[in-house]
């Protein structure tokens, strides 16, 4: 997914307030990023070396045997750490008990994102494994070489005759060193010119089940850091007031009354409201509840969701304004079908509604500027800092912190509450670390959410019940327009990520459409979890099941005769229903369905089995995954992936939706925007396809059959079709 995303910034800024335009333009446009490493060098200095020191910037030694790894990759609980420390500790024959993982930043060079073209750094499209798989498997096997090659010079011995295991380099006379010992020393060698890997047949720690993840005892006894867990001398805690309404600004504030907080600092307005500012949370909540604040909402969005997606629902019944794709003659194939279907779709926003709500900390200390936070885009977080704070890249330290989800909020352009952090240090004269702590609704409220869509599908079936032709019309909001990455994302009226998962139906059908309307709404809208797929798989799913029924066909078996050119959904699709045992009835008050998705290089086919306990009741029993990815890294973690991916999708499925009257969201928290329960979770068993080919998307991939999977067996159950969601305001049995 985004492949060669940061190749070039050339795009319009419409989206992007006047005060951050150049901070952004100048972090991105053509490869002018600046970046702080470990040797506090630019990136443009670290591109010149052709090989990265496999000690500096990927892995270093400690006296006392600790080994840390750099990763390239945001930590949100996806296990990026993880996996790129078993890459690391296949080759480098470690002790899993020495080795840590912390975020790397400032080497472009070294930390690149491959998958986006190696030209920033950066997390998201379920890359982390994709472009670490080479990189931090040649790291290790580099330092392993050149510990080897230290003891060889040290004992006076070939260095074919040593060998290395859990953190020690031993020769069979006896003679032992642990790493850390010969660190020095192999520190000042040469990286070798030819540093080969482990074939998989000597593999000990790739795709082997079972491996411990390395983490689990820091976050299990609550030592493992987090941006909320951060505390400075001196800090203060800040609060932010923002608009009721997207795209107001403020008029005028009064924080006269919260000067009888006691631990109250200041009040001060930044580019996207009012920073209250206390010494700790609780005085910074009751001084901001004293704050009065006057907006401007001439420029605001002041529709009801209702209302705009009304609007989605009238542009889908006219002409698309924009062409994904236009396979054969669609629109002359229906008009000769025997039979054509109809469908149409509505989706709501969808907040992301991590578990630990947006935070960054903002610290200047002699000329240095810190920033504590969850930095999933730290080349442009690291600008943008720099930039407000008046000072150059250089002088910007990024901590980048583990962070309690993200599902996409914490990859945005202007730099968001890493931006405020720094705004609301600098109005205090940087006179104290500040950390800037939202509040969940803050984060419920604050925008960024999954765009509102609406689908019209059509299918024409010839007198044989053979598809003929495929229509779907996609209206909503594009991501990408308006922004830094519309140069290259939008191309001829056409976001993929609106359409992906849409415009790329593996499916065998000789006469495809897919348009795409885009339209205007003062709703900020981000990439969320899966992305585009999210809609595009639950519309492409389940009104395949519809067309299944209408030709008379095993939903299944119709899918199989439609890839037969895509061996990879097949053999995903066989898995699932031969796990789920698809081929025998169902238990008695047992319902099925069954979906198949590819997203982020991944392919996930789903089955989902359901009961009716009770009218308006759905209880999801049980989901049988089969994933391809690639080669499973970890497969504990790719189950684990699935199944919060599972959980994920049928979450927002199920009751998840964001709603505006006159502009302003309803939901505040997780009372009113509903997560899925525990109790509601169902069973999830997950079989990953074997695969000698490179790790492919994990994080994602689980999230958008579930839905359509759901829904198929729902109408199994009920014989009613759910095309309005969430399944709270579309279903009723």
């Amino acid at each position: 997914m985004y492949p060669k995303l940061f190749d070039t910034f050339s795009a319009p800024l419409a989206s992007v307030k006047p005060s951050r335009r150049s901070l952004v333009l100048g972090a991105l446009a053509s490869g002018l990023v600046l970046s702080v490493g470990f040797r506090w060098q630019s990136s443009a200095q670290a591109q010149e070396a052709a090989k990265p020191h496999p000690f500096n910037p990927y892995i270093s030694i400690a006296a006392d045997g600790k080994i840390t790894i750099y990763s390239s990759q945001f930590e949100m609980g996806q296990g990026a750490y993880f996996g790129i420390a078993t890459l690391v500790n296949e080759e480098l024959d470690a002790d899993w008990a020495q080795i840590n993982v912390v975020g790397g930043f400032g080497d472009v060079a070294a930390f690149g994102n491959l998958a986006w073209g190696g030209a920033a750094q950066g997390t998201g499209g379920s890359t982390s494994m994709t472009s670490s798989w080479e990189r931090y498997r040649t790291a290790g096997a580099a330092l392993r070489m050149m510990l080897a090659e230290a003891a060889s010079k040290a004992w006076g011995v070939p260095v074919s005759e040593v060998s290395t295991a859990r953190g020690i380099v031993s020769h069979p006379s006896g003679k032992t060193a642990t790493y850390a010992e010969l660190v020095t020393a192999a520190s000042a060698l040469l990286v070798p010119a030819t540093v080969p890997l482990k074939p998989r047949t000597a593999w000990t720690q790739i795709g082997k089940a079972g491996l411990k993840r390395y983490d689990s005892r820091m976050k299990t006894d609550g030592s493992a850091q987090f941006t909320i867990d951060v505390k400075l001398p001196g800090m203060a805690t800040a609060v932010i007031i923002h608009p009721p309404k997207f795209g107001a600004t403020v008029a005028s504030f009064d924080a006269s009354k919260a000067k009888d907080v006691k631990g109250f600092v200041d009040a001060v307005q930044i580019s996207r409201g009012v920073a209250v500012v206390a010494e700790n949370m609780w005085s910074a909540l009751k001084a901001r509840d004293l704050v009065s604040v006057a907006w401007i909402e001439d420029k605001a969005e002041q529709r009801n969701s209702a209302d705009i997606l009304v609007a989605y629902e009238t542009q889908s019944k006219a002409a698309p304004l924009a062409v994904a794709r236009n396979d054969g003659d669609a629109a002359g194939a229906l008009a000769a079908a025997g039979k054509v279907l109809e469908a149409s779709f509505s989706f709501p926003y969808l907040a992301h509604a991590a578990l630990e709500p947006l935070n960054a900390v903002a610290s200047m200390t002699d000329g240095t500027l810190e920033i504590w936070g969850g930095h999933q885009m730290p080349d442009l977080y690291q600008y943008i800092g720099s930039q407000i704070a008046g000072t150059t890249p250089d002088k910007v330290k990024l901590h980048v912190m583990k962070t309690g989800g993200g599902f996409g909020r914490r990859a945005v352009f202007d730099a968001d509450v890493v931006a405020e952090a720094v705004e609301t240090a600098k109005a205090l004269a940087w006179s104290r670390p500040v950390k800037v702590q939202w509040t969940r609704e803050n984060d419920m409220r604050g925008g960024r959410y999954r765009p509102a869509y609406v689908h019209a599908m059509k299918a024409g079936l010839d007198k044989d019940g053979k598809i003929i032709a495929w229509s779907n019309h996609i209206v909503g909001q594009s991501i990408m327009s308006g922004t830094l990455f519309e140069g290259m994302a939008v191309k001829n009226g056409v976001d993929f990520t609106s359409v992906e998962g849409a415009a790329n139906v593996p499916y065998d059908i000789p006469n495809v459409a897919v348009g795409l309307s885009t339209m205007q709404a003062g709703v900020p809208v981000l990439w969320w979890r899966a992305v585009g797929s999210t809609h595009t798989a639950y519309a492409v799913e389940t009104f395949l099941d519809e067309v299944a029924e209408a030709a008379g066909k095993d939903p299944v078996a119709l899918r199989l005769e439609l890839l037969d050119k895509h061996p990879r959904h097949m053999a995903a699709l066989k898995l699932a229903a031969e796990k789920a045992g698809w081929d025998k009835p169902a238990a008695e008050g047992r319902f099925r369905g069954v979906a198949v998705a590819e997203s982020f290089g991944s392919v996930v086919a789903q089955i989902a089995e359901i009961s009716i306990p009770s009218p308006g009741q759905i209880k999801v029993e049980r989901v049988v995954c089969a994933v391809d990815c690639g080669t499973a890294i970890n497969p504990d973690q790719v189950a684990a992936q699935m199944e919060g991916g599972i959980g994920f999708g049928l979450s927002s499925i199920l009751g998840e939706e964001i709603t505006l009257t006159a502009g302003a969201v309803d939901q505040g928290n997780y009372d009113s925007y509903t997560p899925l329960r525990i109790e509601q979770m169902p069973k999830v068993e997950v079989h990953i396809v074997p695969s000698e080919g490179p790790p492919t998307g994990a994080g994602e991939p689980g999230v958008p059959p579930a839905g359509p999977a759901l829904a198929n067996a729902v109408y199994q159950a009920t014989r009613k079709r759910i095309r309005t969601l969430p399944f709270s305001k579309g279903f009723t049995a």
